[in-house]
């Protein structure tokens, strides 16, 4: 993940003939010395990429160093904030791509032995670290309580241990804060009333380990369900019809993610076109890396991958000629 966060970034700024100074997060530094011991061997010249390992006070002063003409940044939307409100005094160019609040919504007609498999492994991807991870899931409300045990036993039944054992699906968290965080939102969702149907303990492993989670009897304004918990936690929602799906799916400060699920596609479509996200998908989750990714709302401003996540690192510059003159093109 820290790679392809990266990538997001080294790849526009070589196309757009610019250089880069990388600052990684402070967990994971290693990973981006190699990336640039590989670009070093495949001949990119020296400074242009160029990787700062550090923390917080460090990656401000690259905020607003002088030189620095673009910024680009992933993380959380309070740091977001920060550096967007630096380089708007500076009137910096900036992309920030931050959090998510994603709800995947089960229209009635939803087959859950087909849609399941293609949902959950979103709802906890990257051990719930993953700003698009699909966690709010609004089923209809005919059919809510067989949603819930569908829902339940899958994520009961998943692997959890060793990240590198292929056979995983939910590793460890990235640090212990992170966990404490994690267990936090658990308890509070406890307090605010909704009901764990599985997890909610840590499992008996060494590491950051928290179960998978899911909840009933979630409202959309109990506070698992509006905040970003980055970790493997579900909240399922009742809805009554369509249009309360939607509304509630837009009920969120983010927009980052969405996907709906149903046999009928022309549906799904419409109720793709009606929700305020930046990436949404009919029966599955993807992101087309030739199509723009981003945010609406406390999820970003900007775009990445595709021609508009070029077209951020380029400047349009117009120059003009006295009339009648043929500029002589040469190739």
């Amino acid at each position: 993940m820290p790679l392809f966060i990266t990538m997001l970034k080294l790849a526009p700024t070589l196309a757009s003939g610019s250089t880069l100074v990388l600052k990684p997060a402070p967990e994971t530094p290693i990973d981006a010395f190699i990336l640039a011991e590989i670009a070093a061997s495949a001949g990119l010249p020296p400074g242009v990429l160029n990787v700062v390992p550090a923390g917080r006070e460090v990656g401000e002063h690259l905020v607003t160093a002088p030189g620095v003409d673009k910024v680009s940044f992933t993380g959380s939307t309070l740091a977001g904030r920060r550096i967007g409100a630096l380089c708007g005094e500076r009137l910096r160019r900036c992309t920030l791509e931050l959090g998510g609040k994603s709800a995947a919504i089960l229209l009635p007609d939803v087959n859950l032995d087909e849609a399941l498999p293609g949902l959950l492994p979103n709802s906890v991807m990257n051990n719930g670290q993953a700003c698009v991870a699909q966690t709010r899931i609004l089923a209809p409300a005919s059919r809510y309580d067989e949603a819930v045990e569908a829902i339940t036993a899958a994520v009961a039944s998943m692997n959890v241990g060793d990240p590198t054992d292929m056979s995983t699906d939910v590793g460890p968290l990235v640090a212990e804060r992170q966990r404490e965080r994690v267990e936090g939102y658990i308890a509070k969702g406890r307090d605010e009333g909704a009901t764990v149907t599985t997890g909610g303990g840590r499992p008996d492993l060494p590491g950051f380990f928290v179960d998978p989670t899911v909840f009933a009897g979630v409202d959309n304004s109990m506070t698992i369900a509006r905040e970003e918990i980055f970790g493997p936690v579900v909240s399922v929602i009742a809805y009554a019809d369509a249009d309360e799906a939607v509304r509630i799916a837009n009920d969120s400060d983010y927009g980052l993610s969405g996907s709906v699920w149903t046999s009928d596609v022309e549906a799904g479509i419409d109720v793709a076109r009606r929700v305020r996200t930046g990436t949404y998908t009919v029966n599955g989750f993807a992101m087309e890396w030739s199509a723009p990714f981003g945010g609406f709302k406390n999820s970003g401003v900007g775009r990445e991958l595709g021609p508009e996540g070029l077209g951020a690192y380029l400047e349009a510059k117009t120059i003009n000629l006295p009339q009648g003159y043929e500029p002589k093109l040469s190739f």
